[in-house]
């Protein structure tokens, strides 16, 4: 059977042999001598060996004691180096966090999220992933990522999702098309122009709007390239506000009124599995400061 080496009396050796003596020993630990020669000796008889020469006054290794001398500091460095890694990583100021959102979110408003976030965690990595809702429901099942933002179209078995923020639903056109300088729409005024459906057109299925995506001969699942039909006034199109990329001068966003229609936008996690303090520290960040950018981006229109 293995004897069981306890911490102290090792701290105890490698004392005795930095400072010179069980004297110094016993100062520099703050702890008296006889309790110094009892974790030697409790350690020794657990061990089978002396580990310092007996009755010469001086505190000599044995050769058993010059072996274990640099194995005890080993041992005891390694202690110490994952006490302080654990104590880190519970108290947020180490670790790692993983996390998955749909594009729209990463690039309206992670940029803000995350640079409060390094202020106050400056020890926590972050791995930013981006790709569309069901890509990122997909990696959090998975254990890909910890925590995902997206837009969940439905209950999904194995996901807890928290409700965030809701998204309104627009249509984007150029700047010359006549839809363009509504301050609403009625979905029967969609009616006529040329409809491209993209990935978030499912929010109309459902609504009186649906009969629109009837009528819809292309469809473009890519950002840049939509972007690149609408700027050429191929058609119009449907899209979440967030999703609007505002850069795009030649571009107006118009809500659509009737039907009223909005995404909602919220954090998932695997159900039933404990986060990593990092991915814990990151989920209360977002909730705590999301609203902040949602208004910071209203405001900026």
């Amino acid at each position: 059977m293995l004897p069981e080496l306890k911490l102290q009396p090792l701290r105890c050796v490698l004392a005795i042999a930095d400072q010179g003596g069980f004297h110094a020993a016993a100062r520099h630990l703050h702890r008296s001598q006889p309790a110094i020669s009892m974790a030697v000796r409790d350690l020794e008889e657990r061990l089978g060996q002396p580990i310092f020469e007996k009755g010469n006054g001086k505190a000599a290794l044995t050769p058993f004691g010059q072996w274990c001398l640099p194995r005890f500091r080993e041992l005891v460095a390694h202690h110490d180096r994952v006490s302080r890694d654990a104590l880190a990583m519970a108290s947020h100021q180490a670790g790692r966090v993983d996390i998955a959102t749909v594009p729209s979110v990463a690039s309206r408003l992670m940029p803000g999220i995350l640079a409060s976030f390094v202020i106050d965690y400056p020890g926590i990595e972050i791995n930013l992933q981006d790709g569309h809702s069901e890509l990122v429901s997909q990696r959090v099942l998975s254990g890909e990522v910890e925590l995902g933002i997206t837009s969940l179209w439905q209950a999904e078995e194995g996901l807890d999702f928290i409700p965030l923020l809701h998204d309104e639903i627009g249509v984007v056109c150029r700047d010359d098309h006549p839809l363009a300088g509504r301050d609403r729409l009625h979905w029967r005024e969609l009616a006529g122009h040329a409809l491209i459906r993209n990935g978030t057109s499912r929010l109309l299925e459902g609504s009186p709007a649906a009969e629109l995506l009837e009528h819809s001969a292309l469809y473009i699942s890519n950002m840049i390239s939509l972007t690149a039909m609408l700027e050429a006034g191929i058609g119009i199109t449907t899209l979440p506000r967030l999703a609007f990329q505002e850069e795009h001068v030649r571009l107006r966003f118009v809500p659509l009124a009737e039907p009223r229609l909005e995404r909602r936008i919220g954090l998932i996690c695997r159900a039933g599995v404990s986060l990593s303090p990092a991915a814990a520290a990151m989920r209360h960040h977002v909730m705590e400061n999301l609203e902040e950018q949602v208004g910071l981006q209203s405001r900026s229109r």
